[in-house]
């Protein structure tokens, strides 16, 4: 069983640990990347992957070496880890949970509406600061000049991204023949030049939060995958953690062993 439980938990953190090297270098890829919006996702994809590494390493050298204090540091970080992916998890599917499109009769693609995403994820998008940098990106990343050319036949039949269908046209609803007090804000915050279109519409704040969800959703989704991964490696490591103290003769708050000897008395014998 000692050499069984040291040689999987070996082989399953040389595994995450050759993982997290991806992850560290997609987040290292997203803070340089100009097409990228989703400013947020970069820094925890980047913290999760360090974290992995770490652990990893240190439960590789406690599993091959049968080093127990490697093993005791990869138990308690692990199990940390583990309580953190819960909480995030927890608390992505809490605050992505609204949203979601609107159909628009006589179209394929939906439409998007800034009241139906949670307080949460208004209050942030609605952050001056913030928005500003997710519109650079946004101009940056050339999502509306895609479809400049499209006709209206073009609009009945084709499909559009959240961001393309809230920021690069204005809403379907839009009537410039109706009296102001009927239409939607949005309708007169749209501009035909290219660096106005309808970014501060909050249509196109809404396009954004529904990129944002779907990529927490799938990263919600891996978080799950990855605590039930992680919480089966840590049991595995908590016999290692057994084999390694019991090679090496561990024994926790500084007890020793004490042999027990006959003694004797007859010196002059």
């Amino acid at each position: 069983m000692s050499k069984v439980s040291n040689t999987l938990i070996g082989f399953l953190n040389l595994l995450t640990l050759l993982a997290s090297i991806p992850i560290i270098g997609g987040g290292l890829w997203m803070t340089k990347s100009t097409t990228t919006c989703e400013s947020f996702l970069q820094r925890p994809l980047m913290v999760v992957g360090f974290v992995i590494l770490l652990v990893s390493l240190a439960g590789f050298i406690g599993a091959c070496y049968h080093v127990a204090w490697a093993l005791w540091v990869y138990l308690v970080v692990m199990l940390f880890l583990i309580a953190a992916l819960l909480a995030v998890t927890i608390f992505g599917f809490v605050v992505v949970g609204p949203g979601g499109g609107v159909e628009v009769p006589g179209r394929a693609y939906k439409e998007y509406h800034l009241q139906n995403y949670s307080p949460w994820l208004r209050k942030r998008i609605e952050n001056s600061n913030y928005w500003m940098s997710v519109k650079s990106c946004i101009l940056g990343s050339k999502t509306c000049s895609k479809i400049v050319m499209w006709t209206p036949v073009d609009y009945l039949t084709g499909n559009l991204s959240p961001i393309q269908s809230g920021c690069c046209k204005p809403p379907s609803a839009c009537n410039y023949q109706a009296p102001t007090m009927t239409q939607d804000p949005d309708c007169y915050k749209w501009n035909n030049d290219p660096n106005l279109l309808c970014y501060e519409c909050d249509s196109c704040k809404a396009g954004v939060l529904e990129d944002v969800r779907r990529h927490w959703h799938k990263l919600s989704v891996l978080n799950v995958v990855m605590v039930m991964l992680l919480i089966g490696i840590y049991f595995v490591g908590c016999c290692a953690f057994q084999n390694a103290k019991r090679a090496d003769g561990y024994h926790p708050h500084g007890e020793s062993r004490m042999y027990k000897t006959q003694p004797k008395w007859n010196f002059y014998r």
